[in-house]
């Protein structure tokens, strides 16, 4: 199995046309916003640091490479290449140099069983952060996506799980019907057929019960984003976010 043809399509076109200038990705905020507080939450329930951590959905790697200066070796993937191209491009532009032992980056197919067994073939157990990619998953994909961080956390590894909740979906829908339209950002997004925000709060911690994951730990925590209101304030999307174990 793997993920449909019009959904990596819409992927790759999206990531085609990315410049990688900061802030041009309605989810990409500094990391000090996102993933620094992220990692607030989740280093406490890391029993293992030491294993790679793996940013699953990592597109142009500015999250990646925060994480990077956290643990010794992170390796961010994605299902389209075009991301993965530009992420190595990021790193290089920020001094990582010719990408070696620390941070990486690999197009990889998260809903492909047999890529990801081989990917844990390879690292082993890992720990694995993973930023709003259920949400904007087809629903038939989240029951295999989340078999996958299973597999990759194997026995010794946690994962932090962070998803927009269904109060974001109205949000940006609201942003949508505005009579000016959807904010330049959100209008990238919707151009390519990529719809976020639409997945029932309770789904979530159940596709990872199903999945033989248990739940540390979990809460309620804005995802600011890089588009702004009228007043110049940040939008904030109301997220879900959990720890598991398996």
């Amino acid at each position: 199995m793997s993920v449909s043809r019009r959904y990596r399509d819409a992927w790759e076109g999206f990531w085609r046309e990315a410049t990688g200038e900061p802030g041009e990705v309605l989810w990409d905020a500094e990391p000090a916003l996102t993933a620094g507080l992220h990692l607030a939450l989740y280093e406490p329930h890391v029993d293992n640091p030491g294993l790679t951590l793996v940013d699953l959905g990592c597109g142009n790697g500015t999250q990646t490479l925060f994480l990077a200066d956290r643990f010794p070796t992170v390796i961010g993937v994605d299902l389209s290449a075009a991301a993965t191209e530009l992420a190595r491009r990021t790193a290089e532009r920020a001094g990582a140099g010719p990408l070696s032992g620390q941070v990486g980056f690999r197009q990889l197919d998260a809903a492909d069983p047999d890529a990801v067994a081989a990917f844990h073939e390879e690292f082993g157990d890992c720990n694995v952060y993973v930023r709003g990619v259920f949400h904007q998953s087809d629903p038939q994909d989240r029951p295999v996506l989340a078999s996958t961080v299973a597999t990759l956390l194997g026995v010794r590894g946690r994962a932090f799980v962070v998803e927009l909740a269904e109060g974001a979906g109205q949000r940006l829908a609201a942003l949508s019907s505005s009579p000016s339209g959807p904010p330049p950002r959100v209008r990238s997004v919707l151009r390519h057929g990529i719809v976020p925000g639409a997945m029932p709060d309770a789904e979530l911690g159940a596709l990872f019960l199903a999945a033989g994951l248990t739940v540390e730990a979990s809460g309620d925590l804005p995802l600011t984003t890089t588009e702004y209101e009228p007043d110049g304030s940040r939008i904030a999307l109301p997220s879900k976010w959990l720890v598991l174990r398996a």
